[in-house]
């Protein structure tokens, strides 16, 4: 009996459908990892542009007043503006000045090797390479008449060698070479002997 009651009480119990849920659990998958896409860099040709061309200034040329001189002390009121002065010890030198009545003036030296009269410790004289001063310059002043002079010069073995508009010029003289006068002469014509018979006829 007892047998009987456990075996239905299993049989009810396999019948009853259970209440019990099993936890659903999503699966977990690992995020893919891709390789970043390389892109070749993009050539981009630089453009040429075209310079500007802009159009020179024009400057006015500068009007200076004529100067104005004193009579009586016509120096009065010059003054130097400015000045330099500089010597080197390989014995150049250059030195400049400039007044207040536009006058102004620049030189400079060098030693040079040039062709010269050379002495000895005895005093005898030789022909050979010295060393000497080679000097030039410029200067620029205006006359009381309001007229403007430049000039530049330049020293050294050829002598001293100045140069501006207001210096003369010698004339240059042009020589004709005298042309030697033609004689026609005449060649002599040697006498013809023309022999007579002794009575005063020509023989032929």
């Amino acid at each position: 009996m007892k047998l009987f009651f456990v075996a239905t009480f299993l049989a009810v119990a396999a019948a009853v459908p259970s209440s019990y849920k099993p936890e659903y659990k999503a699966p977990s998958y690992p995020a893919p990892s891709y390789p970043a896409p390389k892109y070749p860099a993009p050539a981009y040709s630089t453009p040429a542009y075209p310079a500007p061309a802009y159009p020179a200034p024009a400057y006015p040329a500068p009007a200076y007043p004529t100067p104005s001189y004193n009579k009586d002390n016509k120096y009065a009121d010059i003054t130097i503006t400015s000045q330099s002065d500089e010597r080197n010890i390989d014995g150049s030198s250059q030195w400049s000045y400039a007044q207040s009545d536009y006058t102004t003036r620049e030189e400079s030296q060098v030693q040079k090797k040039i062709q010269g009269v050379i002495y000895d410790s005895y005093g005898k004289e030789s022909y050979g390479e010295v060393f000497g001063n080679t000097n030039k310059g410029s200067s620029y002043w205006i006359s009381p008449e309001g007229d403007k002079f430049t000039l530049t010069w330049a020293a050294d073995e050829a002598g001293f060698q100045p140069k501006g508009d207001h210096l003369p010029v010698a004339p240059v003289h042009e020589y004709e070479l005298p042309v030697a006068p033609v004689h026609e002469y005449e060649l002599p014509v040697a006498p013809v002997h023309i022999p007579f018979n002794g009575k005063g006829y020509k023989i032929y």
